[in-house]
């Protein structure tokens, strides 16, 4: 079997996947990304370029497909030169996001194209709109209207595609769904555990450990697509109720999804400005290695996971195999997961008052609230381990075992 993994970012969303495929007898891997990516030791992979920029002057709702149109050049270049080669894969697993799968057809037709269908944009109840705070108008959704042509193209030039969750399966064209799997990549179960002796040394010297009364927040960038700027006027209020909590924030200052704020560096400095927190007890993490990263679960009484209705975040199923409370909010796809005061308690998203109670329940109840932490690592073990991921996506290499 030989297997070309594509993301821009590679190896991505199949970092563990193409690491237990490289290691199957007579398996081929390899991966294809942006000279920017990280890579991996375990699995070859070649590097692309962009051969320019998208035109400054392009049309602004034409960008981003003009964007798509030289990755996917850039991606066909280096496939036409491993054809020559005499490389053929059985199949091509890609994220299309970026545009690099435009033209893989056309160089291998034969290929299975299985794509990874993440998010569709602009579809109603989702993430545009939805923040009073952030309102749409027509010129934003416009420019995803136009830029959904390339993830039409995309569905349409797929054998197959998958997603993680029912919820950002749902968001995709009705027409589509038959052709789209539902299969989550999974999460390291039997890595992510509780531990009883678990400790964290913070910035300040302090430690704190499992049992105190931690709050802890972890998002790839602090912004308000992962409730950031919620979370930090619910702090100030949990603070005053509760004067010995600390509160551990993992997160960097970039922006993944939306925009940065118009007057402020990033959001963690906007929210600083606008809310009064106790600095002793905040601690500010960064962004982590990953055992430090495990640390944080593992100290965690209450671990608040925020999202928009957009893409569910890996660390949430994490908290939850860490055997973490989890306090989420109450949009789509947290609520696929977690149903209150069964394995989590939800949240509205803007309630800030009632965000505070739940909190501070949890951190003074920490033995009432073991049944839901129980319940949420069986959640996470039994539908989100690594094991079950990578058997999902080996049905979708053929297409007997897909269909």
């Amino acid at each position: 079997m030989r297997i070309l993994l594509i993301h821009q970012n590679f190896p991505g969303q199949f970092r563990r996947i193409g690491h237990t495929w490289a290691q199957q007898p007579g398996w081929e891997v390899i991966g294809l990304g942006r000279r920017t990516a990280p890579g991996m030791s375990s699995v070859r992979w070649i590097p692309y370029d962009l051969a320019r920029q998208p035109h400054k002057l392009q049309h602004p709702y034409l960008r981003q497909m003009e964007d798509a149109v030289l990755h996917g050049q850039a991606a066909a270049r280096v496939l036409l030169k491993l054809k020559q080669q005499g490389y053929r894969p059985d199949a091509i697993l890609a994220h299309p996001g970026w545009g690099e799968t435009l033209y893989a057809r056309d160089v291998f037709p034969d290929a299975r194209l299985i794509h990874f269908c993440e998010w569709y944009y602009g579809t109603p109840g989702s993430d545009v709109g939805f923040d009073p705070e952030f309102p749409a108008n027509f010129d934003t959704l416009a420019k995803l209207r136009t830029w959904n042509a390339l993830h039409t193209l995309n569905l349409d030039n797929c054998d197959v595609g998958v997603s993680p969750t029912q919820w950002q399966r749902s968001r995709h064209p009705t027409i589509y769904l038959p052709k789209i799997h539902l299969a989550h990549e999974g999460i390291d179960t039997e890595l992510l555990r509780p531990d009883p002796g678990a400790q964290l040394k913070l910035p300040s010297g302090h430690i704190v450990k499992a049992g105190d009364p931690v709050i802890t927040y972890v998002a790839r960038n602090l912004e308000p697509y992962r409730g950031f700027h919620t979370f930090m006027r619910m702090l100030e209020k949990v603070q005053k109720a509760h004067p010995h909590c600390h509160t551990v924030i993992v997160g960097g200052d970039e922006v993944s999804y939306g925009q940065k704020p118009a007057d402020a560096p990033n959001w963690r400095e906007k929210m600083q400005r606008e809310v009064q927190l106790d600095a002793t007890r905040t601690h500010f993490m960064g962004k982590l290695p990953y055992d430090q990263y495990r640390k944080v679960l593992q100290v965690s009484s209450a671990h608040v996971y925020l999202t928009y209705p957009f893409v569910l975040s890996w660390s949430m199923l994490e908290a939850m195999a860490s055997g973490c409370l989890v306090i989420g909010s109450r949009t789509g796809p947290v609520q696929e997961v977690i149903t209150d005061r069964e394995n989590g308690l939800l949240v509205d998203f803007f309630d800030t008052g009632a965000m505070a109670d739940r909190v501070v329940e949890a951190l003074d109840n920490q033995a009432a609230m073991r049944p839901l932490r129980e319940a949420a690592m069986r959640c996470a073990r039994e539908g989100y381990s690594l094991t079950e991921g990578e058997k999902a996506f080996r049905r979708l290499l053929t297409p007997e075992a897909s269909s």
